[in-house]
């Protein structure tokens, strides 16, 4: 993901993101943004947010 996906992401859009528990597998969770916890392109790994279902992790793909 470039930093300009990175800018666009923000609350109540839809996204696929990575819990932590499954960093290992890389199984995704699709829903929608409530909170963005981490949104700095120098993290190396990219933005952290919560969904409204209250589940966190790092976004993977923006879902148009």
């Amino acid at each position: 993901m470039n930093g300009q996906q990175r800018a666009a992401i923000h609350p109540g859009m839809t996204v696929d993101i990575v819990l932590k528990r499954d960093q290992g597998t890389g199984k995704r969770t699709r829903g929608v943004v409530a909170e963005i916890l981490t949104n700095s392109s120098f993290h190396p790994h990219g933005i952290k947010v919560r969904l409204r279902d209250g589940q966190v992790g790092r976004v993977q793909e923006i879902v148009e």
